[in-house]
């Protein structure tokens, strides 16, 4: 039985009119394209410089957020390499409508920090269970104590202590550096959080520059690089504090007894650039494909806005640059268009196309800008994927494709995952051996796939 999704509305609507589909991806193409980002930068390079203003990064730390102890860990670093006046924000975690699922978020957090902390030799501790709140308030406190100078000293000492549950390290650590009021602390989690929000976010983890956003640890490159080419990298030349893992697909191969489960949705922007990705991933490891699709999240009644919707799409474009894949020309196929292209994929598996069926309806919505929600656009999107458009015809608005959609999404909750891209390494007998969601991770499985490889 599958589950009735309800319509959120605004920019989270499922079904937008033909005018507001239009509209919205012609906003999303002029804002989040590559030249229109070329222009602002210099524009905002423009301004600083006849402001006399010096380079200003500003960082903004959630103490229960895993990701952002990673982040925490190279601030020192990331300071003294460039220069610039690095001022840092204590701040809530996201709320409303950014907050879809904030306990999923959390306990994710540090599940995947503790997977990648390794690769990127920093340190996460392999914790199931969130620090105790006494524990997260006395962080925070130390923390809110703090100048941003003594904050980027700091912070990763404090939250080694905390994620290790050591109360006589804080206790040790609040004497040496002193500890806000409730008060003191309460005041510098709303200061940091609204200024957040002004400046059109709701994460933790994050660095602002210069009008962009860059997330922890995994989109710190971005920044180095732009900084690099402003000319404050004080090593030019030098390796990046933290460059970006590449996707390595090794020489060891598989013979089908690792499976990898690849969810992605028809309206996802990461999934726009990871899917042929992941599904090349597979094909160059020798291990088993499979492919689950699932509702876009809206289409499955989860909130979005408007500030994190643009957020999404500006990423993209910078992650799909440097992986060298083509992205940028939108068409946004929400509503009838996925539900359209859903209710052939049955028939389409059935005539062994149903992954070129997903691959060509998101080369069609993200890359070509084709609108699909007319038969021209979806014909196209049919014979690109090699299958017989009048055939394909018959199926469009059948049913049957809902439940097979809802298994997935079930099976990705279980695996504690609800975005896409979300990806899951089984073993032969259909064990987990790693469950992570986001296409910033398939470097990640293709370590794991060689790794488990070698161990054999």
């Amino acid at each position: 039985m599958t589950e009735e999704f309800e319509e959120q509305g605004g920019a989270a609507t499922m079904d937008p009119s033909p005018l507001m589909r239009w509209l919205t991806s012609r906003v999303v193409r002029r804002i989040c394209g590559t030249e229109n980002v070329v222009k602002r930068r210099k524009k905002v390079e423009k301004q600083r410089v006849k402001s006399g203003m010096g380079h200003v990064v500003e960082y903004f730390h959630y103490v229960e957020d895993g990701y952002s102890h990673l982040a925490s860990q190279v601030l020192q670093a990331f300071s003294e390499r460039y220069d610039i006046e690095l001022i840092c924000h204590l701040v809530m975690g996201p709320q409303g409508k950014n907050s879809a699922e904030p306990e999923l978020l959390l306990r994710l957090s540090r599940y995947d920090a503790f997977q990648v902390a390794a690769d990127y030799s920093l340190n996460f501790p392999q914790h199931e269970d969130a620090p105790e709140p006494s524990l997260v308030k006395l962080a925070s406190s130390i923390l809110a104590a703090q100048t941003s100078a003594d904050f980027i000293e700091c912070a990763a000492h404090v939250g080694d202590a905390l994620w290790s549950r050591d109360e006589a390290r804080l206790l040790s650590l609040a004497d040496n550096l002193g500890r806000a009021t409730d008060d003191e602390l309460a005041r510098k989690l709303d200061v940091g959080t609204a200024r957040r929000s002004r400046l059109k976010h709701y994460s933790g983890a994050m660095f602002y520059y210069g009008e962009e956003w860059y997330w922890g640890v995994d989109r710190l490159y971005h920044l180095e690089k732009r900084l690099a080419g402003l000319g404050v990298d004080r090593e030019q030349g030098q390796p990046m504090v933290l460059p970006r893992p590449a996707v390595e697909t090794g020489e060891l191969r598989d013979n089908g007894s690792l499976t990898l489960e690849v969810f992605p949705s028809l309206r996802s922007p990461y999934t726009s650039i990871a899917f042929d990705r992941a599904v090349k991933l597979a094909q160059d490891t020798g291990v088993k494909l499979a492919v689950r699709p699932v509702l876009p999240m809206v289409m499955r009644g989860v909130p979005a806005t408007r500030e994190k919707g643009m957020y999404i799409f500006s990423d993209t474009v910078r992650e799909a640059s440097e992986a060298g894949v083509p992205y940028g020309n939108f068409y946004d196929p929400i509503g009838e268009p996925v539900r359209r292209c859903y209710s052939m994929y049955p028939w389409a598996c059935e005539q062994g196309r149903g992954t070129q069926l997903l691959s060509s309806f998101l080369r069609a919505a993200f890359v070509q800008g084709v609108n699909t929600n007319s038969d021209r656009g979806l014909k196209k999107v049919v014979e690109n994927a090699g299958l017989n458009w009048a055939e394909a015809k018959k199926h469009i608005g059948t049913g049957g494709w809902e439940e097979l959609l809802e298994n997935n999404r079930l099976a990705m909750y279980d695996a504690g995952l609800w975005g896409v891209p979300s990806f899951r390494l089984l073993d032969e007998q259909g064990n987990s051996i790693l469950s992570l969601w986001g296409q910033d991770r398939l470097w990640l499985f293709s370590r794991e796939i060689q790794r488990q490889l070698a161990n054999r």
